[in-house]
């Protein structure tokens, strides 16, 4: 069930008329169950099969062995409480690799975002372990907490100490609550139904056909595959987070105007947020507290000094991080490179040459603050990205590598030869002058909302574009969301002979 369908829609607005038809002494006891049958009916029309028994599989194992440890916290059983950790970890982790990466039982499909689900239920396992998170004695609360039915889509992943509880709380009717809902969704198909969809017919066109381009086509394939990636991720999330805005469930972000950054470790806190803090918190920093990393420390800081054995030590756990994150998105080398250690290679290498460059860069007389200094860096930042983003469209690594190679090669681009209906021209690409101008309005669009989102408000608050326009007047208030409406209807991607093939990170 795509969740830009038509049929989620219907789904989706029946849930949410019972969800507050619940009469008020029973919205705290059913309200939650009702999201759990919501959640069961979505995972089975969006697996189908026997599909659901893979995350129940894994709901019942992380249950059982939570209730083991919480069973034995005397001192005495800390060897029963960390086999029961051991245990569920390696079964949950185990189940990821053997259905994802082996595809073991040939034909099996992979199960509705079993990546999401496996890290939230692993995560909740870790921190019953550490004392951080209620142990809930219901497996059913449990079941919706891991399969609640938005984020098997696309995420965002959950720490349930943060956001878990509010599942099982009563909510009311808030008009204002559901209205900004509404809003964060049509945002979302915006940017998934008339920009992802515009912008991967250019990117395909590039991609499929590398071979016969050179130069700035390559170049511009990649950028429009970014944007593609961009708007179809967080289009995706703004739905999400605005299905569980009006159910009164606050999701953490998971998207902060990326293409803003400076570098790629802030690009890294701004993209995919939820998943950069579960594998700091999860594997991370457990790494450094492991008597490995403590001993290669110690021995590094002997030999090297204490800075440079502590950098060596962090470098070599951000190491298997990136690895981690890489092998997250796919086990092909492709996502290994372009989602993992080629991100790693940025950071120990922007960190291991500062020192070079802050002090070269003054006695050239080049600027490393102001305006122009940012812009750079933020240009900077976005290329490296678009390297990765080869990496992750490209069919292999070794297509990637080819693309890159044909990227450095000259080409003659001239403006009146670019709009051309000549082979080789940006009409040639699959969409008409039409649509290539619907496409570059509605990115300038994007463009300037993120810019006005980056910009806090005057009297205090988010940049929250919804914020802004919340202060207009109501007419105008009404034209901009109807005008917005009627723009995704009229020129969205959908209908019977759509077909999106799903979100991209929905097969993650």
């Amino acid at each position: 069930m795509e969740i830009t369908s038509f049929f989620f829609l219907i789904f989706y607005a029946a849930v949410l008329l019972l969800y507050y038809l619940i009469p008020d002494p029973w919205k705290k006891k059913l309200q939650w169950v009702l999201l759990l049958l919501a959640s069961a009916v979505f995972y089975q029309a969006g697996g189908g099969g026997a599909a659901i028994l893979w995350p129940v599989s894994a709901v019942l194992v992380t249950w059982f062995c939570s209730f083991m440890i919480v069973r034995s916290s005397a001192a005495e059983a800390a060897g029963r409480r960390r086999a029961a950790l051991f245990f569920g970890v390696f079964l949950l982790l185990g189940s990821l690799a053997l259905l994802k990466y082996l595809r073991f039982g040939g034909g099996l499909a992979i199960p509705l975002g079993i990546s999401y689900y496996t890290f939230i239920l692993t995560g909740y396992l870790i921190d019953v372990y550490n004392g951080i998170a209620e142990f809930l004695p219901n497996p059913f609360r449990l079941a919706l907490y891991g399969l609640f039915f938005p984020l098997m889509t696309s995420g965002p992943i959950t720490v349930f100490r943060e956001h878990g509880s509010q599942l099982f709380e009563a909510h009311t009717l808030d008009y204002l609550r559901v209205t900004r809902g509404f809003q964060r969704m049509l945002w979302g198909f915006f940017k998934k139904l008339v920009i992802a969809e515009r912008a991967a017919v250019l990117a395909n066109a590039v991609f499929d056909y590398y071979e016969q381009y050179r130069g700035a086509w390559i170049w511009f394939g990649a950028v429009m595959f970014t944007i593609q990636l961009y708007t179809d991720f967080s289009g995706c999330m703004d739905i999400v987070l605005g299905v569980s805005e009006t159910f009164g469930i606050t999701l953490p972000e998971n998207f902060s105007q990326p293409f803003f950054s400076k570098s790629i470790a802030e690009y890294w806190r701004r993209w995919h947020a939820s998943l950069g803090v579960w594998m700091r918190n999860y594997v991370f920093y457990p790494l450094l507290r492991t008597a490995l990393f403590i001993r290669l420390g110690k021995t590094l800081r002997r030999r090297l000094g204490k800075k440079a054995g502590k950098q060596l030590t962090t470098y070599a756990a951000m190491f298997l991080l990136w690895l981690a994150i890489g092998l997250w998105h796919g086990g092909d080398v492709k996502y290994v490179i372009g989602s993992g250690l080629l991100h790693w290679f940025y950071m120990v290498f922007g960190e291991a040459t500062l020192p070079f460059w802050q002090k070269l860069l003054p006695k050239c007389h080049i600027p490393t603050k102001g305006r122009a200094a940012d812009g750079f860096r933020v240009a900077r930042t976005f290329f490296l990205v678009n390297i990765g983003n080869v990496f992750f469209r490209a069919a292999s690594a070794g297509d990637a590598l080819g693309m890159l190679a044909n990227g450095w090669q000259r080409t003659a681009v001239r403006g009146a030869d670019f709009l051309s209906a000549e082979r080789r021209s940006i009409l040639s690409l699959g969409l008409d002058g039409a649509e290539l101008v619907i496409l570059a309005l509605s990115v300038l669009a994007l463009g300037a909302v993120s810019v006005m989102e980056q910009r806090p408000l005057r009297g205090g608050g988010t940049g929250d574009v919804r914020e802004r326009i919340a202060g207009k007047p109501l007419p105008l208030r009404w034209c901009l969301w109807m005008g917005l409406l009627f723009f995704v209807i009229i020129f969205g991607n959908y209908g019977p002979g759509y077909s999106s093939g799903a979100f991209i990170y929905a097969g993650f």
